[in-house]
């Protein structure tokens, strides 16, 4: 019995450790999609799939879409944003 303790224990923080590292946040919870407010000052929100969003926000142009807290598009928006127009502008 002692033994099958040991062997679980081990076991279970094995898989903490090997599943740990490759945890990534989403950016918005399942059936919802990010959204970029428009302007300097910037911001993001999600909005359920199969809905536009509203003012002030609009979708992130194709491919430079964030998925995961941190991935290459979401460190990217953190210092550039949308105008009116749907330029690419630095913050």
């Amino acid at each position: 019995m002692r033994t099958r303790i040991v062997l679980a224990t081990v076991g279970l923080a094995g898989l903490l450790v090997t599943g740990g590292c490759s945890f990534q946040e989403n950016i918005c919870g399942g059936g919802e999609y990010p959204v970029i407010a428009v302007g300097g000052q910037g911001g993001s929100a999600c909005v359920p799939e199969g809905q536009e969003p509203t003012a002030p926000y609009v979708r992130y142009p194709e491919g430079k879409v964030p998925q995961h807290v941190d991935d290459e598009w979401d460190v990217y928006w953190r210092s550039h944003g949308i105008d009116e127009n749907g330029n690419i502008i630095e913050r």
